[in-house]
C-alpha cells in the first residue's frame, strides 16, 4: 500500500489502440484520481487518409495523416481524462507483410533495445504501479502491437520498478457475441474465408483463463466518444454505427491478463488496482 498517486501506465502501438483496448480503464481510473500515462509507440502514419484513403494508393499522404492522428489522439485524451501523453514517434510499420514493416526507420525495425531504453525511462519518471500492454501475438499479429510488447517487458527489466503488469485479451465468449452483432448490423456481410475464421477464432482466451475482469460500464459513453475523435480510421467506423448503447454493451468489460504480481491480490480479480489500495 501506498500513499503516492497512484499510476496507471498503458503502452500502445497506434493513435486509436488506448481508445479500443484501454478506453474504459482510462476513463474509469482516471475519474477515480489515478494518474494515468499513455504511451503511443508510432505515429499511425500507415492509416487511412481522408476519405478512406488507403496506403500506398494516389492522395494518401503519410506526414499529412500522421499529423491528423496526433490531433485526433490528443482529442481522445482529453475525453478520456488521460493526465499524461508521450508519443514516441516511431514510423507505423503498417500490416504484416507490408513493404513498410521493412523501412529502416519503422517501429518494427528498431532495435529492441533502443525501444526499451526509451520505454523505461518513461518508466522511471513516472513510476507507474500498473502497466498494460500487449501479449506475445500483439493480440492480433500486427508487427508494431509486438513490437510494443516486445519493448515494454524488456523495458521493465532495466527498471527496478515492480509494477502489476497485465496484457490486454478478450474472452472467446465476447469475440462470438461481436461476430453476431457484425451480422446483425451488417446483413449482407459475405461468409469469412474459412482460413480467416480459423484466425479469428484463436484471438483471445478462454474466459476461464482471463485473470481480470474490469467492468467500466458506466464509462462507455467515453470511450465511444474517444473512439469516435479517431473517425477517420476506416475499422472504427462499425463500433459508432452501433450507438453508444448497444456499444456499451458488447464494450463494457474490459478483460487482461496478470503476467506480474508484487501484491498477493487473489484471482480472479475486477480491479487491476487490486491489493494497492
Amino acid at each position: 500500500m501506498t500513499d503516492r498517486r497512484l499510476t496507471l501506465m498503458a503502452v500502445h502501438a497506434h493513435p486509436d489502440d488506448e481508445a479500443t483496448g484501454t478506453g474504459g480503464v482510462l476513463a474509469r481510473y482516471a475519474a477515480e484520481g489515478i494518474r494515468t500515462v499513455l504511451v503511443t509507440c508510432t505515429d499511425g502514419a500507415c492509416g487511412d487518409g481522408p476519405g478512406g484513403v488507403k496506403p500506398g494508393d494516389p492522395g494518401h499522404d503519410p506526414a499529412a495523416v500522421a499529423r491528423m492522428r496526433r490531433e485526433e489522439l490528443e482529442s481522445s485524451c482529453e475525453v478520456l481524462q488521460v493526465s499524461d501523453l508521450e508519443m514516441l514517434d516511431y514510423a507505423d510499420s503498417g500490416m504484416m507483410g507490408w513493404p513498410s514493416n521493412d523501412a529502416p526507420n519503422s517501429f518494427w525495425q528498431t532495435p529492441v533495445e533502443e525501444g526499451a531504453a526509451r520505454l523505461a525511462e518513461l518508466m522511471r519518471h513516472y513510476r507507474p504501479d500498473v502497466v498494460v500492454t500487449y501479449d506475445e501475438n500483439g493480440f492480433y499479429g500486427h508487427p508494431d502491437h509486438i513490437q510494443a510488447h516486445r519493448i515494454t517487458m524488456a523495458a521493465l527489466k532495466l527498471t527496478t520498478l515492480t509494477p502489476k503488469v497485465y496484457w490486454t485479451t478478450v474472452p472467446r465468449s465476447g469475440m462470438r457475441r461481436f461476430g453476431e452483432i457484425m451480422r446483425e448490423f451488417q446483413g449482407d456481410m459475405p461468409e469469412p474465408d474459412p482460413a480467416e475464421a480459423a484466425a479469428m477464432a484463436e484471438i483471445g482466451l478462454p474466459d476461464d483463463e482471463i485473470t481480470t475482469w474490469v467492468d467500466t460500464t458506466a464509462f462507455s459513453g467515453q470511450k465511444y466518444d474517444a473512439l469516435a475523435a479517431h473517425a477517420s480510421q476506416g475499422e472504427n467506423i462499425f463500433f459508432l454505427k452501433m450507438g453508444q448503447e448497444r456499444f456499451g454493451e458488447l464494450m463494457g468489460m474490459e478483460t487482461f491478463v496478470r503476467v506480474q504480481d508484487a501484491t498477493g491480490a487473489p484471482l480472479p480479480e475486477n480491479d487491476l488496482f487490486a491489493g494497492l489500495r
